[in-house]
């Protein structure tokens, strides 16, 4: 606990925290949508849950720092690309992500009878599964973040704590908003499908900058945020 009597290790705190916040957004909202297709009375403990095997998943995999750090050498190599075991996990996590954002988006456009009946099938454990899932490839970048921009344990777990503690304050407005806004709800299910084929990208060399993914993101909540206040004063 040296790191409490460090400036540098606060800066770096409070840099980690945002960042562990923004990495965090896609996983917040992923599992906003995936809880939508349970009960209303089970979604808050759905939106609990997650978050909170997120963050003790993010917190196992910093106290085992060397195998993280071993995920990252190369095992094999493929059409002139090194693989390593992150870019195993990034490809299978941005695949999942792909076909569930297809696939929850095909419901959508099929019909409100064909939604709902998807709603009812939806089980609790399975909907956990999934969240689980996802956390896995969600923590894999953050914590590879934390590993690179923090050097004591310490400040590492604090600022994954804090951000997911951030996340699980906000996460039933965010969740609440999706659902009241269907076309919020289509434009989420695009950036996860946009942010899985990045994670496939990633896992096979081809890095996108994460700034441009993000302000593609923003730009797009901006335009929809404008369209809704439109409507509400058409409406009024």
């Amino acid at each position: 606990m040296d790191w409490i009597t460090s400036p540098e290790a606060w800066v770096a705190l409070a840099t980690l925290t945002a960042l562990e916040i923004v990495l965090g957004i896609d996983n917040v909202v992923f599992i906003s949508i995936l809880a939508g297709k349970l009960p209303a009375a089970q979604r808050p403990r759905a939106r609990r849950l997650g978050l909170g095997l997120a963050m003790l998943m993010r917190v196992a995999l910093l106290f085992a720092i060397n195998g993280i750090t071993r995920l990252t050498r190369p095992l094999f190599s493929a059409f002139g690309t090194d693989i390593s075991g992150r870019s195993l996990i990034l490809i299978a996590g941005g695949a999942f992500l792909i076909a569930k954002s297809t696939r929850e988006i095909h419901d959508k456009l099929e019909g409100p009878e064909k939604g709902t009946a998807a709603a009812v099938r939806a089980s609790f454990g399975g909907v956990i599964v999934q969240i689980l899932i996802l956390d896995l490839v969600f923590s894999l970048d953050s914590v590879i973040t934390a590993v690179g921009m923090a050097n004591h344990i310490g400040v590492m777990v604090t600022a994954v704590v804090l951000a997911v503690g951030f996340m699980m304050v906000f996460a039933k407005s965010v969740g609440e908003f999706v659902e009241r806004h269907p076309t919020m709800k289509m434009l989420a299910l695009s950036f996860l499908l946009m942010i899985g084929m990045a994670l496939v990208a990633d896992g096979l060399g081809l890095y996108i900058p994460k700034g441009y993914i993000y302000f593609a993101m923003g730009f797009s909540v901006f335009v929809e945020m404008l369209n809704l206040k439109l409507h509400k004063r058409a409406r009024a």
